[in-house]
């Protein structure tokens, strides 16, 4: 019996989140119905983190249980051909694709075993709508920012700055019940530490030669997403989050960022233990679960 775990990538925006439904099509429930197709048995995963509908991966981990021959370095290919033939047309692709597929120990579990995550959200800071990145990018210009005030034609409506300082104050272990939404699984507690987090324009994340993925020689969060210069991104990562706590934390990172709040109000915000004194939830699709951490 070999212990497979698997990094896996998908495209969230036409799937009901990641775990299992009985009516709703899931990341969990396509990958579990494909593999147990191919290996003419009931496979089923442990995965690391429920993403919630509309939110997107980029190393999304989980975990199965099977006596299979095929080759550890032949598996994920085997897998995504698997995939891939369940879409229409010759030359379709899935909206999953597994990274890497690797035998562990007997006792490793994907979600249990896990020390904590790393999470990207995507902001455009232009006012022009773009149809073609609306399930990937959030666009908070369009609804939020209002007519730009005469004689600040030239000016950034989103202070890149302001959103920065506010984000430094996150870092730590801290009760973060004011950016947990209600309806999610009931916690023990409500704090948790964050390890790092920082908001930067795509482009800088880019040529940021003290990054992870410099340093590793892997590609850029920003290559990865193919991310534009328009956009922002917020990067955090920790032990753990609360339901909604990444979308509540970038709602009130973009509320700073307009001027609606000082960067100062994220401390009482913390503070307060009161969800409705911090910002607006901002939507699933600028979500991405970037990477999941070990040992």
């Amino acid at each position: 019996m070999k212990n497979i775990l698997l990094t896996i990538a998908y495209d969230g925006s036409r799937f009901h989140g990641w775990q299992r439904q009985p009516q709703d099509v899931t990341v969990q429930g396509y990958l579990e119905q494909t593999f147990s197709r191919l290996f003419d048995r009931p496979i089923e995963l442990s995965g690391t983190s429920r993403t919630d509908a509309g939110v997107h991966a980029l190393g999304q981990r989980a975990s199965f249980q099977e006596d299979i021959n095929i080759p550890e370095e032949r598996l994920a290919r085997v897998l995504n051909n698997a995939l891939c033939g369940r879409e229409e047309g010759a030359f379709a692709l899935a909206p999953v694709r597994i990274l890497e597929a690797k035998e562990m120990p007997e006792g490793f579990h994907a979600r249990f075993d896990s020390r904590g995550k790393k999470y990207i959200y995507r902001i455009s800071a232009s006012q022009e709508p773009d149809i073609f990145r609306r399930n990937y990018v959030y666009f908070p210009l369009q609804r939020l920012a209002g007519r730009r005030p005469a004689g600040e034609a030239g000016r950034d409506l989103l202070d890149l700055q302001a959103m920065q300082q506010a984000a430094r104050q996150l870092i730590g272990t801290q009760d973060f019940k004011s950016f947990e939404a209600s309806g999610g699984t009931p916690r023990q507690t409500t704090v948790r530490t964050i390890f790092s987090a920082r908001v930067l324009r795509a482009g800088d994340l880019s040529g940021d030669p003290k990054s992870a993925a410099a340093l590793s020689g892997t590609a850029d969060p920003a290559a990865q997403l193919g991310a534009r210069e328009d956009e922002i991104l917020f990067e955090v990562s920790g032990d753990g989050f609360l339901y909604n706590m990444v979308r509540i934390l970038t709602g009130t990172l973009v509320e700073i960022g307009l001027g609606r709040r000082d960067p100062e109000d994220m401390r009482r915000i913390i503070e307060s233990k009161d969800r409705r004194t911090a910002g607006h939830t901002a939507p699933p699709c600028g979500l991405y679960l970037a990477e999941v951490y070990y040992g």
